[in-house]
Parts: structure tokens; sequence; C-alpha cells
């Protein structure tokens, strides 16, 4: 086992390498100047001199090869991703203070996600073609086909507008006060969780569906094992795999979601964060956040394979 998380690990450095390459030009590639930003809001006169030095303050007077030789070479030899253009504070600074709460918001969003998918799945697998099958299909089907984004927005306008309550838009951490940091987050988290919900409902109840059709189950029925017994222990542990591994897939989405949910809930999070940073063109932040999704993202992924182990015994690392 140790050898080969070793393995995977030392696997992820060239795909960690490729991926910030990417990220690095990709961001400079979006439409828009910083210096032009820079200058247009702080009403200095654009002419060449000006520019010149403000471009050589800011380190972009250098190639692009040679700024990201410098970016990667500070990474690896003292872990720092750089300063914000605009407030020149560390980016490292600024994303363990938003980090938290990204990771708070997308682990309430999978729990909501598997605590509403896990339950209605295998219920409409062992009552399948009955009226609830029919109702917890629908209602799938309906979790899909709404936006997250345009539910958020609902939620954010109609209530205020009936009944003159909103929710809460002044961010409580965790420490200060979990049950309130709880209760702001909770909403946010039901509405980023509710597509996860529905692709996962669905395919948990197709692997149920499945496994229920195989010899061992047969032989678990004719023992006469309780229907509980034989779908928790036999069907359900058989049945999780595919669905560990929807969820490592799906972990970019709820990153990628979580920038729409923090916006319309004005949540603290390295959603908001970046959405900033891209309005900024603040490329030392965008390339931070970036990163640091990325290997979030794989190291999920690693975790994903080693639950393989602990689902199927017949799963062995070598």
């Amino acid at each position: 086992m140790r050898a080969y998380i070793l393995r995977r690990l030392i696997a992820l450095i060239p795909t960690i390498f490729f991926a910030s390459l990417i990220v690095f030009v990709s961001v400079r590639l979006i439409p828009g100047d910083v210096i032009d930003l820079m200058l247009s809001q702080n009403d200095i006169s654009a002419d060449k001199l000006t520019r010149e030095q403000l471009v050589a303050a800011l380190g972009l007077d250098r190639p692009m090869w040679s700024q990201y030789l410098r970016w990667i070479g500070a990474i690896v030899l003292r872990g720092d991703l750089g300063s914000s253009l605009w407030q020149n504070v560390p980016v490292t600074q600024l994303l363990a203070a938003r980090l938290p709460v990204t990771l708070q918001l997308g682990a309430m969003a999978l729990f909501v996600a598997l605590l509403i998918a896990i339950p209605i799945g295998v219920y409409s697998a062992i009552r399948q073609d009955t009226f609830g099958d029919y109702i917890s299909r629908s209602f799938a089907i309906l979790l899909l086909a709404v936006p997250g984004f345009w539910l958020g927005t609902m939620v954010m306008v109609f209530p205020s507008m009936w009944w003159g309550w909103s929710p809460e838009v002044n961010f409580v951490g965790f420490v200060q006060d979990p049950w309130q940091n709880i209760k702001q987050m909770i909403l946010p988290a039901i509405i980023l969780g509710a597509s996860l919900a529905a692709i996962t409902m669905r395919l948990m109840r197709t692997m149920i569906l499945e496994v229920l059709r195989q010899d061992y189950i047969r032989t678990a029925w004719a023992k006469g094992l309780p229907e509980g017994l034989v779908v928790v222990r036999h069907a359900l542990r058989n049945s999780l795999i595919p669905v560990i591994t929807l969820i490592g897939l799906q972990a970019p989405l709820l990153v990628g979601g979580a920038v729409i949910i923090e916006t319309i809930f004005v949540i603290p999070g390295m959603g908001l964060l970046l959405l900033d940073a891209v309005n900024q063109r603040d490329y030392p932040i965008i390339t931070g956040v970036f990163l640091i999704v990325g290997i979030a993202v794989m190291l999920i992924n690693l975790l994903v394979d080693l639950s393989y182990g602990l689902l199927d015994p017949k799963v062995r690392y070598r």
C-alpha cells in the first residue's frame, strides 16, 4: 500500500507541472490588460514612461517563459505563489483565508448530496416500477433540470419580495460562531449539492438494480435473510464503487459551482476570490487558485482509488 501511494504521488509531479504550465499561459491570454486597468482606475496618464515603470514594477517586462520559470522556481524552492498585483499581499495568505471556506462549502454540499442520493436511490431500486420509484426518478430529473445559479438567485430574490426574508450575507466564520456559520452555509450547500445528488441518485439506482440480479444476491434471498441485511450488507457495498468514482469525477464541478454559489450568497471563499481576480486580471491569484484546485482534485482522485480496496476485498495495491 505504501509503495503504491508513493508511486502515485510521484506520478502527480509531472501532471502538476504540465497543469501549472497550461494555467500560467492560459490566464495571460484572457482579453484585457492589467496595466490598462490600473492606469484607468488610478487616473494616471498612460504615457510610455509611466506604463514602462508600472510594467517593470510588476515584473511583467520579462518574457513569458522567464516569468514562468521564476514563478515555478519560487513555488518549488520556497512554496511562494507570488503576491497580488493589486493588493501586494502574498497569494498564500489570501488562499489560507479563503480555502477553508470553500472546503467547508464543498464538504457540506457533498454530504447533502449523498444524504439525499443514497437512500432515495436504494429505495427506488428495491421498489422498482412502483409509485415511489416514479416519484424518485422524477425528483432526480427535476434536480438535473434546475440550474443551481437560477435556484440560488430565486432563493435570494423571491423570499425577500414576498416575506421580507433573505439569506444572511454577512459571513460568520466557523470558529467565531459554529451554529450561525452552519445555518448560513446549509442553504448554499443544498443548492450546490442538488445536481450531484441527482446524478448520484440515478447511478445508485442503476447499480443496485444490477447487483440485485447477481447470483450471490439470489442465494442470500434463498437463505431467508432479511431484506435490509441483503440490501445493506451485500448489495449496497458492491454498488458503491461506481458511485465513489462518480464523486471523484464531480469534484471539479463542485469547485466550479462554488464560484457561482459563493458569488450569489456573498461567501468569501476561493470562488469569489477567483472571480474578483479574473475581473482585475490579477494573474498570481488566478494561477494560485487554479494550481491549488488542480492539486486538490488529483488528491481526491487518489483517495477515490484507495477507497476501492475498502469496498472490494478483491482489490489489491502493489
